[in-house]
């Protein structure tokens, strides 16, 4: 998901690779890893339910290592990587995106969408990066 996310975003584009020709492989230029690397780590940094409790995912990582471990060695006879599972949800569809952009002034005025948030919404739409569309938002653009 970050990687799909770094390339949406622009962290990421064609040109940040580079082809090295005597072992056939691309490589990333230092600055674009130093830009994935940061978006990876903001991703690991995100909440999720595991256990009954709030964690962020690199420490669901740490305690699936660790539970990996036991399972090698034998003091458990059974693993689960199912939970958590990553949520990949957007709010902003290519869809989504068109409505926004094709949406003019009074008819978004008639739906409940003000001004300043339908100029917001259009700049984003125009954008490549992800954006969020508040649920009481989307609730009134889906009407």
């Amino acid at each position: 998901m970050t990687v799909l996310e770094a390339f949406e975003s622009g962290t990421l584009d064609l040109p940040d690779f580079y082809f090295t020709g005597n072992d056939y492989r691309y490589r990333l230029e230092t600055e674009a890893k130093r830009r994935f690397l940061e978006r990876l780590g903001e991703r690991f940094n995100v909440g999720v339910r595991y256990n009954g409790r709030g964690m962020k995912w690199d420490t669901v990582i740490e305690q699936k290592t660790v539970e990996l471990g036991r399972y090698l060695v034998g003091r458990t006879g059974s693993l689960d990587f199912e939970e958590p599972s990553p949520s990949l949800l957007r709010t902003d569809d290519q869809e989504l995106r068109k409505r926004i952009l094709d949406l003019s002034q009074s008819q978004a005025r008639k739906l409940g969408v003000g001004r300043s948030t339908l100029h917001h919404l259009r700049q984003k739409a125009r954008n490549r990066t992800t954006f969020k569309v508040y649920e009481r938002t989307r609730e009134k653009l889906d009407s």
